[in-house]
């Protein structure tokens, strides 16, 4: 687990400059590490039957079109309208007053922010020209990538089983390990909050302000 400094100011950046995460977006597509996951499949026997039943439903989520363009963005969207829900009004506005995200109601205002983060991280992303490439649909039921997006959802399932479960509902889950490296500070500042409470996540939120701010 990051400090909360850490957390604070890598969430703040990524609010503040959205194409700085595009950086850590674009290394996952990553073969040594899908041969790695793969390596790992072939001696993980006591998952086997599980990760089949899971592979069985990334058939599926493919074939209903899980791979389309606005899937992806919406995986984001879902992950920062979740951390964004714990986030008190005013604090909100003194986050995400920079962006020009007006404090119009908890609804409205969550999905205009993370629409925007993540439409901007989207746009920039060589991963939206994989997927209109059809490069992610061609090779994530061939071995290694397969293996890391459902080991990357187990994983999820274990450390922030409210993330999965909200990701599952559409199967965003499996995409997840696409988006996990700029997604990661939120997920961590949840986590602060599942396990350590209310008053540890608003110190996070505390200095999240103050590295928006400090931007500006």
């Amino acid at each position: 687990m990051s400090t909360y400094i850490d957390i604070a100011k890598r969430i703040a950046q990524i609010i503040t400059s959205p194409e700085t995460a595009v950086g850590l977006v674009h290394g996952v597509l990553s073969v040594p590490q899908d041969l790695g996951y793969l390596a790992y499949g072939f001696i993980d026997t006591d998952s086997r039957y599980n990760r089949e039943t899971e592979r069985i439903r990334l058939i599926k989520a493919i074939r209903f079109g899980i791979l389309q363009n606005e899937n992806f963005v919406r995986t984001i969207e879902t992950v920062l309208n979740k951390f964004n829900q714990y986030v008190p009004e005013k604090k909100r506005e003194g986050i995400y007053a920079k962006i020009g995200a007006s404090v119009v109601g908890r609804a409205i205002t969550n999905s205009i922010i993370s629409k925007k983060i993540a439409t901007s991280i989207a746009q920039r992303s060589s991963l939206m020209v994989a997927l209109r490439g059809g490069i992610v649909g061609n090779t994530l039921l061939a071995g290694g990538m397969a293996e890391r997006s459902i080991y990357t959802s187990q994983r999820l399932q274990s450390t922030d089983p409210e993330i999965y479960y909200t990701l599952r509902q559409r199967n965003y889950d499996f995409l997840y390990f696409l988006v996990e490296p700029a997604l990661h500070p939120f997920i961590e500042a949840l986590r602060v909050r599942r396990t350590q409470g209310e008053t540890a996540f608003n110190q996070i939120l505390d200095l999240v302000e103050k590295g928006v701010n400090h931007g500006r």
